[in-house]
């Protein structure tokens, strides 16, 4: 199985189980009355949603360049990175300002039992996503997985919070703090939440850099070190190096200035080099856009 299929098989089973705990954490939010559960029920429909979509997205990376898409779609996975990241920040925003609201207002009761059987069931479930995503993405190496094993670690901490917060409230009822347990529900969502933004947020500032073309420092490095050392032992003038990675990407552009004074000769000499740059850099494959030009006037290297 190639690389692609491999990511979706692996996309289809998140979404599956993604689909699965949202549905549960709806049914189980309203029985039990708590926010913080209905937030993980919400959070898993939006994560299975945005799962899909980057399945959409690595179906379009493995085929084909198209005519209107001939340099092909690698360009739409930070785009997607990017409107997850931001619509699951955005949610943990909402129910962070709902948990303070809540809180402010006295708090609500909850019917424990049920809040203890979900977190329970579905801190189960979202450890063996967590545990079979991360092991599947080692030899895959992919920015959506590695998106997905960030959301089913954030669903993970929070369905295991759950479980706790739960369980500490459970143990108040009946006892001399047991006026305390009304707010134990938005405090939980409060503190998760608080917790849980810079996770999605972190993945925005990443899409975007990729979104914007801003130079990876390690990629332009050795770039720029594989074209250094072909201008010292095949004598140019100098050179320039452009480097931008968009998702799963590498574009890479080299121009190396020929003395004006120095004879063409074969071609294959020229592609020599580029042989001896490109494997210098390594990561040759479908995710490389490596261009090596060669030129006598700077002009066309700036």
């Amino acid at each position: 199985m190639t690389r692609n299929t491999d990511e979706q098989g692996v996309l289809k089973r998140s979404i599956a189980a993604t689909v699965a705990i949202g549905l549960i954490g709806v049914v189980f939010g309203v029985l039990s009355g708590s926010a913080s559960i209905l937030f993980d029920g919400v959070f898993g429909g939006l994560d299975a949603s945005m799962t899909l979509l980057a399945l959409l997205v690595s179906r379009l990376i493995a085929g084909e360049a198209s005519r209107r898409f001939q340099m092909g779609f690698w360009h739409v996975e930070p785009l997607v990175l990017a409107i997850n990241g931001g619509l699951l920040t955005l949610l943990c925003v909402y129910a962070f300002l709902n948990a303070a609201g809540s809180l402010l207002s006295g708090g609500h009761e909850l019917a424990f039992d049920w809040a203890l059987a979900y977190a329970a069931l579905t801190l189960a479930i979202c450890l063996v996503l967590l545990v079979y995503v991360r092991r599947a993405n080692r030899s895959i190496g992919s920015a959506l997985l590695a998106l997905d094993v960030k959301s089913w670690l954030m669903s993970c901490l929070i369905s295991a919070s759950l479980l706790l917060a739960f369980l500490v409230a459970w143990a108040l009822e009946g006892g001399p703090y047991q006026n305390w347990t009304p707010y134990a529900d938005p405090a939980i969502l409060a503190v998760l939440t608080a917790l849980l933004i810079p996770v999605p947020a972190s993945t925005v500032v990443a899409a975007v850099k990729e979104i914007l073309l801003v130079a990876p420092a390690e990629l332009d490095a050795r770039v720029r070190a594989a074209a250094e050392a072909a201008v010292a032992k095949h004598g140019f003038d100098g050179c320039r190096t452009y480097v931008a990675k968009v998702g799963r990407s590498q574009v890479i552009e080299i121009y190396l200035i020929v003395p004006a004074d120095r004879s063409i000769g074969p071609i294959a000499a020229f592609d020599a080099v580029r042989e001896e740059i490109g494997a210098a850099i390594g990561g040759e494959g479908r995710d490389r856009w490596l261009t090596i030009a060669f030129t006598g006037d700077p002009k066309w290297a700036d």
